[in-house]
């Protein structure tokens, strides 16, 4: 699937985001990802509410093979056949995916900014106690002496 069949593909849905994934794109709409067009097929995102209405069709949950075993992947299932036909129908189905992208979104954690931390006030102290300063911590000792010593693999 092309970029340009996906754009027009989802034209009764709305504007949506197309990033190369993997094998194809990962589609997007006001910033959740809800569908995944792979060489395998379109993928909508689904959850408890949603997927008896992919089992209805006969779809069957995104999966793949490693060397070992294969992995399916039940939060994306592949979007029935008849629906590459009926573009009011599948925007349907893009909004419940959608949705479901986003309930996903709530339930997950939120992550932490990197290096963001918890900043709290000065700690009190008890009424009377001494206010003490912290002396600076020392500086390590660097090795000084002969010159460097060079790196066995390396020449000088």
């Amino acid at each position: 699937m092309d970029r340009e069949f996906l754009t027009d593909l989802f034209a009764d849905f709305g504007p949506v985001t197309l990033r190369r994934m993997f094998s194809g794109y990962g589609i997007s709409a006001d910033g959740t990802n809800f569908a995944l067009a792979l060489r395998a097929g379109l993928y909508f995102r689904a959850d408890d509410q949603t997927i008896p209405q992919f089992e209805a069709e006969g779809s069957k949950p995104f999966q793949y093979q490693t060397r070992s075993k294969t992995v399916m992947v039940n939060s994306y299932w592949q979007l029935p056949a008849r629906l590459f036909d009926d573009s009011e129908e599948l925007a349907v189905w893009a909004r419940s995916a959608l949705a479901a992208a986003q309930r996903a979104a709530l339930r997950k954690r939120p992550r932490k900014a990197a290096g963001a931390r918890k900043v709290e006030g000065p700690a009190k102290k008890p009424a009377g106690a001494k206010a003490t300063t912290k002396k600076p911590a020392a500086k390590k000792n660097r090795r000084v002496g002969k010159a460097k010593r060079a790196h066995p693999t390396r020449r000088r």
